[in-house]
Parts: C-alpha cells; sequence; structure tokens
C-alpha cells in the first residue's frame, strides 16, 4: 500500500489534544462493510451500508475498490453512466484508472492521486483501467466516496480537480509513528488541497504497530474512521476494529486510534481513511446516480439523462488499416 510515504521524523506533528480541555468522542457504532461488485464487475466493500443517514451526512456512499491483484486480461471499470447533485473523490492507492466526462474533463489517476469530480448540474462519466494495465494485470486499490451537494450548488456547473499524491499535506503524529495524508480540508490547522462546497475534512493515516494517533478534530463535524487494512482500536474505550469496518464517533473534539502490536502478515501497518464533515441537514433522496433533494428532481434527473440532457458519450475512435483512427 504506497500510496504517498514519507520520513515521519521530518514532517511537522500534530498535537495531542489537552485532555482536559478537550472532549474524547466516544464510538458510536462498529459495522463491517458487505462485500460485492461494482461497474464490469470490479469487487467492492461497501463502507457505509447499514449506518444511517444521519451519521454519515454529508456524506452519501463509499467503495473500497479492491484490494485486488487482476491477472493479465481482468482489469475492470465502469461503462458510462450519469451523475448530478453531488461530488465523487477517487483516490488511488494502488494501480492505475483513466476517467472521462461528457464534458470532455478527465485525466489519469494512480498511486495516492485524488481525482474530485463535482457533478453539479449533471454529466456522464466513465472510469476505466487503462489498456496496458488489462494486457498486464497488476495490483489495484482505491476509494471512491460521494459527498452530498448542499440544495444551493446542485446545479453547479461540473468541475475537476486533479489532486497529485505530491500535493496531498503530510503530517506526523506527535510521537511519529503514524503518517498522515491530509487530501481535503484540515487537521489541526493544516490544510490540504481539495476545495469542497461542503466543509469536510478527509486524512489517509498510516499508524505503526503499537503506536497511537490522537488527533484533534472540529467539534462541528461528524466523524468516521474506516480501515483500509491493518486491525487495531477506536476511542478512549479500545473498541476493537480490522480491515473492512467503520467506526462512526459521538460529539466531541479529539479522536484516538492505535494500531496493535501485532499486524497480518500482509498488512503491515493499521492504515485509516479518517472522514469528517458538517452536516447539510436537508432533506435527500437518493436513486442510483442521482442525489436530490426531491422525489420530483429525481424523475427530473431521470428524464434529462434520457434526453441527452446530461451530455452523451464521445464516440469510440476505433484504428483502420490505414493506421489513422476514425469515429
Amino acid at each position: 500500500m504506497p500510496a504517498i510515504t514519507a520520513n515521519t521524523l521530518t514532517l511537522p506533528r500534530v498535537v495531542v489534544p489537552d485532555p482536559a480541555a478537550t472532549v474524547q468522542r466516544p464510538v458510536r457504532s462498529v459495522t463491517t462493510a458487505p462485500s460485492g461488485f461494482e461497474g464490469e464487475g470490479f469487487p467492492v466493500r461497501r463502507a457505509f451500508a447499514g449506518v444511517s443517514f444521519a451519521d454519515l451526512d454529508p456524506f452519501i456512499h463509499m467503495d473500497q475498490m479492491g484490494e485486488v491483484e487482476y491477472a493479465p486480461g481482468e482489469p475492470k471499470g465502469t461503462a458510462w453512466h450519469p451523475h448530478r447533485g453531488f461530488e465523487t473523490v477517487t483516490y488511488i492507492i494502488d494501480g492505475i484508472f483513466d476517467h472521462q466526462d461528457s464534458n470532455g474533463g478527465g485525466g489519469t489517476i494512480t498511486d495516492g492521486d485524488t481525482q474530485w469530480m463535482t457533478a453539479g448540474s449533471g454529466l456522464l462519466h466513465i472510469e476505466k483501467p487503462p489498456e496496458h494495465l488489462v494486457v498486464s494485470g497488476g495490483l489495484f486499490h482505491g476509494i471512491q466516496l460521494w459527498v452530498n451537494l448542499p440544495r444551493a450548488h446542485k446545479f453547479h456547473p461540473p468541475r475537476y480537480q486533479d489532486i497529485r499524491g505530491g500535493e496531498a499535506t503530510l503530517l506526523a503524529s506527535a510521537d511519529g509513528g503514524a503518517l498522515l495524508r491530509v487530501i481535503a480540508g484540515e487537521l489541526d490547522g493544516h490544510p490540504g488541497p481539495g476545495i469542497t462546497f461542503t466543509p469536510i475534512t478527509m486524512v489517509h493515516a498510516t499508524v505503526s504497530p503499537g503506536a497511537t494517533l490522537d488527533v484533534p478534530w472540529n467539534p462541528a463535524f461528524n466523524a468516521l474512521a474506516y480501515v483500509l487494512a491493518g486491525q487495531g482500536s477506536v476511542g478512549a474505550g479500545h473498541a476493537q476494529i480490522h480491515k473492512g469496518q467503520l467506526a462512526v464517533f459521538g460529539p466531541g473534539g479529539a479522536l484516538t486510534l492505535a494500531a496493535d502490536p501485532r499486524q497480518p502478515k500482509a498488512e503491515p501497518n493499521l492504515e485509516v481513511l479518517l472522514l469528517g464533515g458538517q452536516p447539510i441537514r436537508e432533506p435527500v433522496v437518493h436513486y442510483g446516480p442521482f442525489v436530490m433533494n426531491t422525489r420530483a428532481e429525481i424523475l427530473q434527473a431521470m428524464e434529462d439523462y434520457q434526453a441527452g440532457r446530461l451530455g452523451v458519450a464521445p464516440a469510440e475512435r476505433m484504428p483502420h488499416t490505414d493506421g489513422e483512427e476514425r469515429p
């Protein structure tokens, strides 16, 4: 799990919250993500399954894609599909993914990169491994997170943020036992590169065996910790947690995570995605790739999609015998 690595001894340190002045967030629940398939058949864990929207708000949905070692010919992606009313955040830990949309946007993301797509008023989108990866096979592991948009921004024009892995803000825990990659929002006053309509924090933490991570957390945000790999405990009560599990925290101003001294052989560290955001507290109607405020808006989104008002997928260009590409 490379993502982006660094020597924690040389990085800025996150201060340990003062226990006399800060309330430690209790663990409200720990749930296990069921496994499924997405797109053309790539394996995912449904990280938010069984968790109430009130605990997730402003987040809607999250898949852990992989971790899977594809044989040659096996890598898979998605077909063209629509989005409206929210943002998709694709964070690639291992492997390569190509993105393209009906507005001409897109690009390639690889180890540690993030693509932040604001679907807003709507577009068509496709994501797939590049052809050379399909031919060779290889390791693939990533996260796709859906962040809701407030009513006032549901119809914002679509946009992209292409966040390279090296742009993430790198921090260390107070004792140097954890590496923190701030992708969006801020942690202890250190901002990440991601710009959001809804105030959130997104951090990938790597906690060394036996180390404890104590971080301040915005009391106005909710707090979620999803384990990408390894095992350990969360909260002052040391609730046990392992790969594929999500911890939901209650109110407070600080979070605690600890990595077990012994980790699974293939997973040397506790890898955790920390998420928090300011709840929007607006009605949500979620149907497939549309996240709106009312059923009428969902029906309108479906009608707009069927009428081609969310865009048209570009024609595939195929090589001809003269060596030129034509539609």
